[in-house]
């Protein structure tokens, strides 16, 4: 006989193993409605505190896959690759990286996120793009991914929905921080977009969600594991995010650098992060068989300029005004500035990327609410990074803002987001770990 859902509660509860059948119908159940809101609770907080085997994993990815639509980009030709980040302060990757492996060979349909919280979020940096649509229909999507090679899209209401509603159940019951959440979460909506294969960058520090490195390589295998078993190519890297990424910090500032990668012109550490994870992309596409073969081709491609002309074909098939591509000054910024001073002289030691992340929500950036709105021209860049010698006045980072006086209290945010010492730190690789 088959048991009720609550009694598939109380295995759970009890730290039983579901079979995948049951985890399906749990799945079912709560998209029709007969699996209250409250019984789903029950069932994540069972789940934070049993956890999930990989199986039991890999059978709730493919339910929540499978309550939605799974687009079909067989049509395309070539394998189609996508890249996700666990966020982070500062990271703008998405906007330079697609464009550049698009243009390199390999299809990139890529549905991103907006900021929540001190990370920011592609959609956001996006759409401080006069024009540009980040919710276009799905058939649009399919289109300009074979026609341009890559395009940026929102979740839309077809990907993935018990994801969306189990999130926000998760995001007011506390269960936000448990791996196979996490992970089915992550996988439904990238698995849904049609891929062939997954890089995944997985943040680690203090601008990150996992600050410790065990808790980050955690959750990297179990990704990567269960990515696998559902019939993907999946690479995970593990990189660092105790120092935002690159210099600029917010919306309209940070899409302004990452198309200043493209033209060979972005900050080393962020380039550096690009070329590493499209470098995984080629090689998973099949386009090259090594990762420096790959590399060398990421980098051609900045150099004759196919990058940018690709990320010109995107902004203008998503309906955006393509000349940034070329003029990233054109992307309008907040024109008061504020400087913060070092206080001595010696070698900065940290930069806080959590407060710093943290101070660029206060200026308007970001958001705490999902149904916040974020301001694209508020922003901050971080000019000062760990290992840069400095004298007493020189600017540490500026913040750009639209009152000066309501952002001095954010500048002694930042500046109480820097250390500075007599001696450098040590330095650490930007990549930490490679996971397959």
């Amino acid at each position: 006989m088959q048991r009720t859902l609550v009694e598939l509660l109380a295995q759970k509860r009890d730290g039983e193993e579901l079979p995948a059948p049951e985890i399906r119908r749990l799945v079912e159940a709560f998209s029709r409605g007969e699996f209250a809101d409250y019984q789903m609770s029950a069932f994540l907080m069972a789940t934070y505190f049993r956890g999930l085997s990989d199986g039991e994993t890999v059978a709730l990815t493919l339910a929540m896959l499978h309550s939605g639509k799974v687009l079909d980009l067989r049509s395309i030709a070539g394998l189609k690759v996508d890249k996700h980040s666990t966020g982070g302060v500062g990271d703008k990757v998405s906007i330079c990286l697609a464009p550049l492996v698009a243009a390199c060979g390999v299809r990139v349909p890529m549905v991103s996120g907006r900021g929540l919280g001190h990370t920011g979020g592609t959609l956001d940096k996006l759409e401080s793009i006069p024009g540009f649509r980040t919710d276009l229909p799905v058939t649009e999507f399919t289109k300009i991914v074979d026609e341009v090679g890559t395009c940026l899209i929102g979740q839309t209401a077809e990907i993935a929905p018990a994801d969306k509603r189990i999130y926000a159940l998760r995001d007011v019951t506390a269960t936000v921080e448990s791996i196979p959440l996490i992970v089915a979460s992550i996988l439904s909506k990238k698995l849904a977009e049609g891929i062939d294969g997954l890089v995944l960058d997985v943040k680690v520090g203090r601008g990150a969600f996992m600050k410790d490195h065990a808790s980050a390589r955690a959750l990297a295998e179990a990704l990567v594991r269960v990515g696998t078993q559902a019939g993907k190519k999946v690479v995970a890297l593990l990189t660092g995010m105790d120092t935002p990424l690159g210099h600029a910090v917010g919306n309209a500032i940070e899409t302004r650098e990452a198309i200043e990668v493209l033209h060979g012109r972005g900050p080393s550490d962020l380039a550096e992060i690009t070329l590493a994870l499209g470098s995984e992309m080629l090689v998973i596409g099949r386009v090259y068989a090594s990762l420096d073969r790959a590399r060398e081709e990421l980098q051609r491609a900045i150099e004759d300029g196919r990058g940018v002309r690709v990320l010109e074909r995107m902004i203008e098939a998503q309906h955006g005004d393509p000349s940034v591509a070329s003029e990233p000054a054109k992307l309008s910024i907040a024109q008061e500035t504020i400087d913060v001073k070092a206080n001595r002289s010696g070698v900065v030691v940290h930069a806080d990327a959590l407060e710093i992340g943290r101070t660029a929500v206060a200026m308007g950036a970001g958001r705490t609410r999902a149904d916040q709105p974020v301001d694209h021209a508020v922003g901050l860049e971080v000019l000062k990074k760990p290992g840069d010698s400095v004298k007493a006045g020189d600017t540490l980072a500026r913040l750009y803002v639209h009152d000066r006086a309501g952002g001095e209290s954010c500048a002694a945010r930042v500046e109480g987001a820097y250390g500075i010492a007599d001696t450098a730190p040590a330095a650490g690789p930007l990549v930490l770990e490679r996971l397959t």
